[in-house]
């Protein structure tokens, strides 16, 4: 990283009450500003905080935002900021609802590479996202996954799914694994080692989620998952920590040193998340992936170097995305 984006990025971080945060999110952030500027349509930016995080990441020249919302809340919110918005592009729409369908439509017409959550609900945003007619869905399921930044934790974790997926189906597991897998690859992980998580390590008939955590194993050897190494079922222990996984006497490429964590269910995955943020000071960087693009998920409880690296993954994606349609045809 240059001195100038260090020094950039260190003005950000370090606003009143945040404390410094993990080396590992710069490297994400200097990746994407290496990257051309990602175009963002950002649904109803009309806080200080939703439309801060907008201007923190613009300001880096990690994104190039489309302003959707009405102008009047959004020009409120940054003479709250005390910013000038004069120089990006606000295109008006009169309510919430509204802005999440014109961000959505402004992504189909190609006028933008992402989406982005403002100060509106989450389910506002995807209703938009997943209407059949008009939105953005792929013949993949959607899924969220965290990168989170755990401090003395060598390399990010990616949990999945901890928003979206509330009790997935092993079908839908399937699509939750892969769009983790390839998230990982994006963000330039060289091996992937999925741990399909679960509460033992052994296989149960009486804890459904054992049952699936084999199948999806099992599928990554038929190649109906690809591009990581998986195992499971794995507890928490015994996929992070290598000690844990000797103690147990499991042989596997993946126990003690997963970098992508696959949850039985939503509240597991939130227990998970909130659990590394609360008690052990991770930030966690969240994106929704599957659909046509991906789609950013900051929260207001997000300090701002998460929320910059929440855009900073999505520009990651979007370039992965970007090289992958580039390859020629075989």
């Amino acid at each position: 990283m240059s001195e100038e984006a260090a020094v950039s990025i260190a003005a950000i971080e370090q606003a009143p009450g945040e404390a410094r945060q993990h080396e590992k999110y710069d490297r994400l952030i200097a990746a994407a500003r290496a990257q051309p500027a990602l175009k963002v349509a950002v649904a109803h930016p009309c806080d200080e905080a939703a439309l801060g995080a907008v201007l923190d990441a613009a300001s880096l020249g990690i994104i190039e935002p489309v302003l959707v919302g009405p102008q009047a809340k959004v020009a409120a919110a940054a003479a709250s900021l005390g910013v000038d918005i004069g120089a990006f592009r606000l295109v008006e729409a009169e309510h919430s609802h509204a802005a999440a369908e014109t961000a959505v439509a402004l992504v189909r017409a190609g006028e933008a590479e992402a989406l982005m959550k403002g100060s509106l609900h989450t389910d506002e945003l995807m209703a938009a996202v997943v209407r059949r007619d008009g939105g953005l869905r792929t013949a993949r399921r959607l899924s969220h996954c965290f990168v989170m930044d755990v401090p003395g934790h060598a390399t990010p974790l990616i949990v999945t799914d901890a928003a979206v997926n509330i009790m997935p189906s092993l079908e839908e597991k399937r699509d939750i694994v892969q769009n983790a897998i390839d998230l990982a690859h994006a963000l330039g992980v060289e091996t992937v080692r999925v741990a399909i998580l679960s509460a033992m390590e052994t296989v149960n008939p009486k804890v459904p989620s054992t049952l699936d955590a084999a199948a999806l194993c099992k599928m990554a050897d038929r190649d109906q998952i690809t591009g990581a190494l998986l195992d499971g079922p794995l507890a928490l222990d015994n996929a992070i920590d290598l000690g844990a996984a000797r103690i147990k006497r499991i042989r596997s490429a993946v126990a003690g040193q997963a970098n992508v964590l696959v949850v039985p269910d939503l509240a597991a995955g939130n227990m998970l998340a909130k659990s590394l943020t609360f008690l052990a000071g991770a930030d966690a960087a969240g994106i929704v992936l599957g659909a046509r693009v991906p789609i950013i998920l900051t929260s207001r409880a997000d300090a701002r170097l998460t929320r910059l690296a929440s855009c900073a993954v999505a520009s990651l994606v979007a370039a992965a995305t970007r090289a992958r349609r580039s390859l020629p045809e075989v």
